[in-house]
Order: C-alpha cells, then structure tokens, then sequence
C-alpha cells in the first residue's frame, strides 16, 4: 500500500512538473511569436499573444511589460498603465524601474504629470543612472510648476548623458557645464576672537 501511495505521489508530481514545464514552454512560445508580430507591426496580434503568455505564466513581467509597450503604441493607455504596474509588481528590480519609468511616460502623455513624478522617482531610486527618467520627470516637474525641480532634473540628466537634457540647459543655461566659483572668504575680523 505505501509503495503504491508512494508511487502515484512520484506519478502526480512528474505530472505537475511536465504540466509547469508545457506551460512555460507555451508562455514561452506565445511571448516570442507575440514579440515577432510586434516587431512587423501587428500591435493587436502581438497583444493577444502576449495576453496568452500571460494567461499560461500569470507573472510574467516580460510579456506584460511588451503588451504595455503594445497598448502604449495602440494610444490604450489605461491598459499600458495596468500592464506597467504588473510589471512593477512581478518583475525583478530592473524590470521594476523600466515598469515605473514606462508608467511615467504614458501618465506624462494623458497629462497626469503629478502623477509621473512619483513614477520617475521610483524609476530613479532602483535605477540612479536612468538619465532619460531624470529628463522626463523634470518635464513633469515644468509642468507642475517647480521649474527649479526641472533644471536640477535637467542638469542631472545631462552629466548622465541625456543629449536631450544637454541641449535644454545649453539654450537656458549656457555656463551650466561651468564649476561654481569657490565662495568668497569672510573678512578678517578687527577685534579679538
């Protein structure tokens, strides 16, 4: 009896392991022929192929992350903004920082620049080199009102190496590449100390 018992929880889990095995595999496949119709510009064959990757793997962050960018591309923003978010929710920490930044870039598209802001933070807390995350969340702070915001996003963006950012504070600020003068030395004072 227990060898029995024992050989039918062997057979069950082999039967899982091949079942989690075939998913992959089809989560997979739908992914790459999803990436292969995005990549000849059939956005909304890609973007049903990427949903069947993702109703055979549920965590895929890669999948989500492309049919964001898909939906992005479609102009279905509030779709690539849920797929950014489960892209900020599955995936690893970089995959974490482009699914913030993205999410950022389409909340500055429809306008909700307040609400890219804490996106792009986000973006630049897992990710302190993202210059392009630094340019566009000092496009959201201009528009929010804190220019000051913008032109320190700017600079930081530029010494980055974001072209874009280099020839905003070029047109603006055209000592910004300039070291600050050291500041003056107070007088000597007269009397004794």
């Amino acid at each position: 009896m227990k060898r029995t018992l024992s050989f039918i929880t062997v057979a069950a889990a082999f039967m899982l392991l091949m079942v989690s095995i075939g998913q992959a595999e089809s989560a997979n496949s739908f992914f790459d022929q999803g990436f292969e119709k995005h990549q000849q510009g059939e956005l909304a064959r890609s973007v049903k192929l990427y949903t069947k990757a993702i109703d055979a793997n549920p965590a895929f962050a890669m999948a989500f992350q492309m049919r964001g960018i898909a939906q992005q591309q479609l102009k279905k923003y509030p779709q690539a903004i849920n797929d950014y978010s489960m892209v900020i929710k599955y995936g690893e920490p970089y995959f974490k920082a482009v699914g913030y930044y993205n999410r950022g870039i389409v909340k500055n598209i429809t306008g909700d620049f307040a609400g890219a802001v804490p996106d792009f933070s986000q973006a630049i807390e897992l990710d302190k080199k993202m210059s392009s995350a630094f340019f566009h969340r000092g496009i959201a702070k201009s528009k929010t009102g804190d220019l000051a915001g913008q032109t320190e996003d700017f600079y930081r963006a530029a010494q980055l190496g974001d072209v874009n950012a280099e020839k905003w504070l070029n047109t603006y600020y055209p000592g910004w590449k300039q070291p600050l003068p050291p500041s003056p030395k107070p007088p000597p004072s007269d009397g004794p100390t």
